[in-house]
């Protein structure tokens, strides 16, 4: 039996009650009368993230958020499932069955997430309505190819329909979609979206019957935005290593009663919303709900002081009271080592306008940009002085091929940054100011069954990734470490970016506008085809 302050999500009122626990299940809950400390709220739950862009494996991953307050995930694990799919989606699985935290998952529903892009498995309706019988899984994942649900496409459909005959939800992804689109999209009964931007974006969903994820993660942070649109869920969906160590569900409802949320609604957004939304047995501290709860110091504050899963205590002043460990699991990177020269970009004449990525910090969306570039022995150079540099995508899984373009926004005046984590099938992408130095950062990568690697002109860093190219296979506090060094590097070369590998690895991100790279080509997210680098030449 558990005494103290308790916060009723449903009635949203604070009071003293004590609360019995049989077998890891809130069996009663009866007011009582009392002087305690702090404020007993139901436990936390991110209704949409991808535990790969932590960089931790599921075990380690809930060793870092459980002291924030976490005590559930909806996880989408697209990310390893279009580097290995349904064996990466088993490792997920099998390694969160390890620990306290309740991680859920959703089916991946876009393996590839388009087909202008080369990935390392596909996940076939098929694949789908054997994922659906497995209980860990709670909905269909985001589903990013909107243009499929707008032009019918069978397959598409047929994975939607399979999670309707299930009885569980479809998560939606729609940037900047409006209008007509936006109905055909929500008309197949995808329920929510998290890729909203704008408050009038939202408003236009929101007014369709779907619930508005409002996102605050490592690079695209929305809810300065969105806070006022009203929405349903705050969720995080792609968390750094480097922020995630900081804070999770509980620094987005604290950011949240900053900006003037009203508290409760933010805790509802954190708790029952998405219990109920998902059918998950907790959300609330109630009769017949899992014992799972936290007790903070105030609503004001929001300092996390215990948390408990299963009526257990787990974490304790920031700490978390359970051991972690995870399996290895390979990695594939079936391609030969890039010389110099096959980061260049060939053409006729003596100046040429090119499109260019524009990158805008703290969002995943980009803009097309021009610039006129110089060409010297047959080659465009990158104009260093306005910030235009070179980026190119290495497909990883034995096809060998490779693409090159031209990025601005990332600062850096000499050296490379290369990744292995390149959403959403998770190639190789380099930005770099010459090609000698992305060379060297690739092959760091290579040779190293993936990471993080940065190259300048008399050092060179890396951050292992060997699992599956996506994971470290070490806690998040030791890995904070070796990651720090690899930062440290990046900005002495000049780079302006606050989470360069995040942003980097979002660039590859086909079904998000504007310019992004594949290992076929340049691709125009708007009009969703391949586009040429060189726009003209000038002369």
């Amino acid at each position: 039996m558990i005494k103290g302050n308790i916060l009723n999500v449903f009635t949203r009122e604070i009071y003293p009650a004590e609360i019995k626990i049989e077998s890891g299940i809130i069996s009663c809950v009866k007011k009582i009368k009392g002087d305690f400390e702090g404020i007993i709220i139901p436990g936390l739950i991110d209704a949409h993230i991808h535990i790969e862009s932590s960089m931790l494996t599921p075990a380690f991953f809930a060793q870092a958020v459980v002291p924030h307050g976490t005590v559930g995930v909806v996880a989408d694990p697209h990310e390893i499932a279009n580097v290995m799919g349904i064996e990466g989606i088993d490792y997920m699985i099998e390694d969160s069955s390890t620990i306290p935290l309740r991680f859920f998952y959703t089916a991946p529903s876009c393996v590839p997430a388009t087909s202008f892009e080369t990935s390392g498995a596909a996940i076939s309706p098929q694949i789908i309505e054997s994922l659906m019988q497995k209980d860990e899984i709670v909905a269909l994942g985001e589903m990013m190819n909107f243009p499929g649900v707008i032009h019918d496409d069978p397959e598409v459909l047929k994975k939607i329909e399979i999670a309707h005959k299930h009885h569980k939800p479809v998560d939606g992804h729609a940037p900047l979609l409006s209008g007509v689109d936006i109905c055909k999209y929500a008309s197949v009964g995808i329920s929510t979206d998290h890729e909203c931007s704008t408050l009038e974006e939202a408003r236009e969903k929101k007014e369709l019957g779907m619930k508005i994820m409002i996102r605050e993660g490592s690079s695209a942070q929305n809810l300065e935005s969105l806070w006022k649109v009203g929405g349903e869920f705050l969720v995080s969906d792609d968390k750094d290593l480097e922020d995630l160590l900081k804070g999770h569900m509980d620094i987005l409802i604290k950011k949240s009663i900053k900006l003037g949320m009203d508290p409760f609604k933010a805790i509802q957004m954190a708790t029952i919303n998405p219990a109920n939304h998902y059918s998950l047995p907790m959300g609330a501290i109630s009769p017949g709900r899992l014992a799972d709860f936290i007790k903070v110091d105030n609503l004001e504050n929001f300092n996390v002081q215990e948390v408990y899963i299963g009526g257990k205590l787990v974490a304790r002043n920031g700490k978390s009271l359970f051991k972690a460990n995870s399996a290895s699991l390979k990695s594939s990177f079936n391609f030969t080592p890039k010389k110099p020269s096959d980061f260049n970009i060939f053409s006729p004449g003596s100046k040429a306008r090119v499109r260019v990525i524009q990158v805008e910090d703290g969002q995943i969306i980009t803009h097309e940009s021009q610039a006129d570039l110089e060409i010297k022995g047959g080659i465009l150079i990158p104009d260093l002085t306005s910030d235009v540099l070179k980026i190119s995508l290495i497909e990883r899984y034995g096809g060998n091929k490779m693409s090159n373009a031209f990025v601005k926004g990332f600062g850096i005046k000499e050296g490379a940054l290369a990744s292995s984590v390149a959403h959403d099938s998770h190639n190789i992408v380099v930005v770099g100011s010459h090609e000698d130095y992305m060379s060297r950062a690739v092959e760091l990568v290579r040779k190293n069954g993936g990471g993080l690697s940065a190259t300048s002109k008399e050092s060179e860093k890396i951050f292992q990734l060997p699992i599956a190219g996506l994971m470290t296979n070490q806690p998040g506090k030791k890995a904070i470490f070796h990651l720090k060094e690899l930062q440290g590097l990046v900005k002495d070369m000049g780079c302006i970016l606050e989470s360069p590998f995040m942003t980097l690895s979002f660039l590859a991100l086909l079904v998000i506008p504007e310019l992004k790279i594949s290992d076929q080509g340049l691709f125009d997210g708007n009009k969703f085809q391949l586009v040429d680098v060189i726009k003209e030449i000038i002369f």
